[in-house]
C-alpha cells in the first residue's frame, strides 16, 4: 500500500487531520482545531559564488593507539527512514549542491546556521555541534558516498539487507551481528550483545542470545516475566525441548545480570545523584554505563526513526536539524558514559540509503542511494572523510539522481570485524558470506 492509499484508508484526506509523530516509531491522529494555514516555504539558500573549493578529505591527526581495558566493543546506531548523508556531511565546496537544493541546502560556513566547516570541502550540519569536538581531537570519522550495491528503494527491503549483511538476498535468516556473536571468543556470561527496544531487531536475530532493554525512564523495572511463578511455569513449559529449553534459561540468566549491573549500587553511585538525560540520551547513557561496567557485553544496538524527510526536510535549521540535534546529544552522551571503555569501542552510525540528490517540489528530499556512515570511537582514524568521493555533477550522479556508491558497507564492518573486533579471516566468510575473502577493500580506518 503507498503513502496515499494509507492516508485515503484511514479517513485523512480532506479532513485537515494530521499525523503527530509518538516517540522514535509510533504515531497518532489529531483531528484539527481549525483550518491548517499553509505552510510558508523555506527561504532560499543564498549562493554567493560558483567556484568550487579543492577537494579535501581532511587531515588526520597522528596520535599513537589510545589504551583501555583490551576487550574490544561494537555498538550500532541504525537511523532508519534514510538520513540524508548530503546534509549530514555537506559538499558546501561544490556549486552543485546549492544549484540542486535552492530552500535546504546548508549554507556555507560563517553564514548563519551554517554548516561547520571540516575539510575546506566538506562541512558538518550545524545540528551535529555537539560532536565537533570528536572530529577535532581525530575520534570522529565518515565515510561518504558509501552504502548498499543493491538498488532497492524500499525501505523495509534495504534495511533488511543492511542488518542481514547480503544484499539482494531474500532468504538469509541471521542479521550479520548475531553471526559476529558465533565467532567471537565464547563468553560464560549470556549477555554478550544488548539491544534498545521491546524486541530483538533484524540484525541481532540468530542463533545467539541477545539480551534487550526497554527504551526510556522504566527500562529497568521489572515486568511480568521477572515473577518467580510467572517464569517457573515458562522453564516448565520449555523443558520438554532441549533446544528451546537451553535458549530459555539463558535469556532469563542475561535479563538477570542485565537487571543486577542496571540496578547495582556501583551504577547508582556513578550517577551521583545526577538525574539522566532527556530523550535518545537516556538509552545510550544508560548503554554506555552497562557497557562500561561490564565487559562481557561486547555488542550494543540502538535504532531511532524519523529521517525520512520527503516534505519541509529544511536546511540548517528545520525538521532534519530538530531530528540531528537530539541523535547529536545521544551519541556524545554515549562517548561520555563509555569513559575508559571509549578507547575500546567502536560507534558506527549508518542508514538503509541516502537520499535524492536534488530537492522535490514539497520541500524534501526522496528515496536515494549513496548516503555516508559515521564513525565514533577512541582508536577510530579521525578527522578524515574516508572513501573516494564520485562528485555531484550530472554524470556522476547514479541514475542521474542520487549520490553514487564508491564504498560498500560491508567493506566499512568487515574492516572494523577483522582491525578491530580480531575475528579471523576464515570466519570473515560466515560473517559476510557474499563478500570476498579477505576483505579486499579494507580501509585504513583505525589507529
Amino acid at each position: 500500500m503507498n503513502r496515499r492509499d494509507f492516508i485515503r484508508q484511514l479517513g485523512l484526506a480532506g479532513s485537515g487531520a494530521i499525523l503527530i509523530p509518538v516517540g522514535l516509531s509510533g504515531c497518532v491522529v489529531a483531528p484539527p482545531s481549525k483550518p491548517l494555514a499553509k505552510a510558508k516555504p523555506t527561504p532560499p539558500v543564498s549562493i554567493a559564488t560558483t567556484a568550487d573549493s579543492p577537494l579535501s578529505y581532511g587531515n588526520p591527526l597522528l596520535r599513537p593507539h589510545a589504551a583501555g581495558d583490551g576487550t574490544p566493543r561494537m555498538v550500532v546506531v541504525f537511523l532508519r527512514g534514510a538520513v540524508d548523508g548530503l546534509n549530514v556531511v555537506v559538499p558546501h565546496g561544490d556549486h552543485n549542491y546549492y544549484k540542486a537544493r535552492p530552500t535546504i541546502a546548508v549554507s556555507r560556513p560563517g553564514t548563519q546556521n551554517g554548516a561547520i566547516d571540516l575539510t575546506g570541502y566538506f562541512g558538518l550540519h550545524p545540528a551535529l555541534q555537539p560532536l565537533l569536538p570528536y572530529w577535532e581531537d581525530g575520534r570522529l570519522a565518515f565515510v561518504h558516498a558509501s552504502g548498499s550495491p543493491d538498488m532497492s528503494r524500499s525501505h523495509f527491503e534495504a534495511q533488511d539487507y543492511m542488518e542481514t549483511g547480503t544484499p539482494g538476498e531474500h532468504n538469509t535468516r541471521d542479521g550479520w551481528m548475531n553471526r559476529m556473536l558465533g565467532v567471537m571468543p565464547p563468553s560464560q556470561s549470556p549477555m554478550q550483545a544488548l539491544t534498545l527496544g521491546e524486541s530483538v531487531p533484524r540484525i541481532l536475530t540468530g542463533r545467539a542470545v541477545v539480551a534487550n532493554m526497554p527504551t526510556g525512564r522504566d527500562a529497568t523495572r521489572p515486568t511480568l516475566i521477572d515473577k518467580p511463578e510467572v517464569s517457573q511455569a515458562y522453564a516448565a513449559l520449555y523443558a520438554q525441548d532441549a533446544a528451546l529449553g537451553k535458549s530459555y534459561r539463558d535469556g532469563i540468566s542475561a535479563r538477570k545480570e542485565l537487571l543486577a549491573d542496571a540496578n547495582s549500587s556501583e551504577q547508582k553511585m556513578a550517577n551521583n545523584g545526577a538525574p539522566l538525560p532527556n530523550g535518545l540520551s537516556i538509552d545510550t547513557a544508560r548503554l554506555g554505563r552497562l557497557m562500561a561496567g561490564n565487559p562481557d557485553i561486547r555488542l550494543g544496538f540502538v535504532a531511532v526513526g524519523g529521517w525520512d524527510t520527503h516534505t519541509n526536510q529544511g536546511n540548517g535549521n528545520g525538521q532534519l536539524a530538530g531530528r540531528l540535534r537530539p541523535l547529536a546529544d545521544g551519541l556524545a552522551t554515549l562517548a561520555r558514559e563509555l569513559g575508559p571503555a571509549f578507547n575500546d569501542t567502536v560507534i558506527v552510525v549508518m542508514s538503509e540509503f541516502g537520499r535524492t540528490f536534488r530537492e522535490n517540489g514539497n520541500g524534501g528530499t526522496d528515496h536515494g542511494h549513496g548516503n555516508a556512515m559515521w564513525l565514533l570511537g577512541g582508536n577510530v582514524r579521525g578527522r578524515t572523510i574516508h572513501g573516494h568521493w564520485p562528485g555531484i555533477d550530472d554524470k556522476s550522479l547514479n541514475e542521474g539522481r542520487d549520490l553514487a556508491i564508491t564504498t560498500d558497507f560491508r567493506a566499512v564492518l568487515a574492516t572494523l570485524a577483522e582491525k578491530h573486533m580480531r575475528i579471523g579471516d576464515p570466519a570473515m566468510q560466515k560473517l559476510f558470506p557474499q563478500y570476498g575473502a579477505g576483505n579486499p577493500h579494507a580501509l585504513n580506518l583505525l589507529v
